[in-house]
């Protein structure tokens, strides 16, 4: 090995040395398409970093960012785990918590039973870890949406934080939050799951008061890359990076874009327009994350925004790239899945849409597989940013 791995405050320090984040959006089972990104992702820095097996991504990363079921991920490679093993976690965990058996049935209730989720999580990340337990191998960001409030939560493990530590007030610090429960408060998705309730103040001589937290796909974020990189830089959470495109990278995963004309469930005619709308809405988002982290970026990996718009290659926010840039996703429709898995049904197609549906997770992993063969390449990685 090449390099002498870091602690978590090691890789949080502002010690000049260029800064890398993974950042991985939310998108239910289909998370396991983005391993299949992340397994050629840690197969090509291995190689250029000579390492053998015990290379992990958190050596690589100084922040992995997660919504939903990326924070599932990003909470498995914070805490050290290569890819391969976090795959077989994640396909253990997505067969039995989405199994017809826990299905629940019911107007007024969750499509799912979230204890068995809880009891799933706390095997899986540790009943007893915390968010700010210095057994984390790096920065963990996990972004959750308060809906009592109505505001997005990013919650991270700098120990720097304003809200890192106990405050004289009551309030818990977020470090304190039990590492499952922050997970379990980003994948808490509407209707799937009832949503997770942390405390967060302890006043003295009043009743704890907890906040009602749910996905965090339902904020602006469910691709947290522009929220992981206002954490890194925005002088209020602490962090301090500097910007500049030797400085800073961000590398992005998605969980597949579906076809926006399709239906993703099976319901009446005015729930199907409204569920169709809040995806668009969320489809907004991510497209405008893209949009904002391409003007801003020098970008080898620059998608087409639209016809008007193009790649945003020509266009640039400042006079100089703000960040290194890099966005791995791939389109769920026809065209292009068929053209890495000839004889794919239009009806498996469409199912891909689907975010709760175990059978399709094969499929899914297939393609993030061969479509990160095709995309994933060394040049990619600026030697600015290998581990010395």
């Amino acid at each position: 090995m090449s390099y002498k791995p870091r602690t978590r405050d090691e890789h949080f320090a502002n010690d000049g040395t260029p800064k890398r984040i993974l950042a991985l959006d939310g998108g239910g089972l289909r998370g396991i398409l983005t391993l299949g990104y992340l397994a050629r992702i840690e197969e090509l820095l291995r190689e250029r970093h000579k390492a053998g097996d015990e290379f992990r991504l958190s050596h690589y990363f100084d922040l992995i960012a997660g919504t939903s079921t990326g924070a599932i991920i990003a909470a498995g490679l914070a805490k050290g785990w290569t890819v391969a093993e976090l795959a077989q976690h994640y396909l253990e965990l997505g067969n039995e918590i989405f199994s017809k058996e826990w299905l629940r049935f019911g107007v007024m209730r969750s499509k799912y039973d979230a204890g068995k989720l809880i009891d799933k999580l706390k095997k899986l990340l540790g009943d007893d870890l915390t968010l700010g337990s210095e057994k984390l191998e790096t920065g963990l960001l996990v972004v959750t949406k308060r809906l009592d409030t109505g505001s997005p939560w990013p919650l991270g493990n700098n120990p720097r934080g304003k809200y890192f530590a106990d405050r004289p007030n009551g309030t818990i610090g977020n470090g304190r939050y039990p590492l499952w429960q922050v997970v379990r408060a980003s994948t808490a998705a509407p209707v799937f799951f009832d949503s997770e309730h942390i405390t967060i103040t302890t006043p003295e001589g009043a009743r704890a008061a907890a906040g009602n937290f749910v996905d965090g796909g339902v904020s602006p974020f469910n691709n947290p890359a522009l929220q992981a990189l206002m954490y890194a830089t925005l002088d209020g959470y602490r962090v301090g990076w500097p910007l500049g495109a030797d400085k800073l990278l961000i590398v992005s995963v998605g969980t597949g874009a579906s076809d926006p004309s399709v239906a993703p469930y099976k319901l009446d005619v005015a729930a199907r327009d409204g569920v169709k709308a809040i995806v668009a809405l969320m489809d907004d988002c991510a497209s405008l994350m893209e949009t904002l982290l391409q003007w801003m970026s020098a970008s080898p990996t620059a998608r087409q925004i639209d016809r008007e718009l193009g790649d945003l290659r020509n266009d640039r926010l400042a006079d100089r790239p703000l960040i290194s840039y890099l966005r791995y996703n791939m389109e769920l429709s026809p065209g292009p899945v068929r053209e890495l898995v000839p004889g794919v049904t239009d009806e498996q197609v469409k199912n891909l849409a689907e975010m709760d549906v175990p059978t399709n997770m094969e499929l899914l992993h297939r393609l993030g597989t061969l479509s990160a063969a095709r995309q994933v390449n060394p040049q990619d990685f600026a030697a600015t940013f290998d581990l010395r």
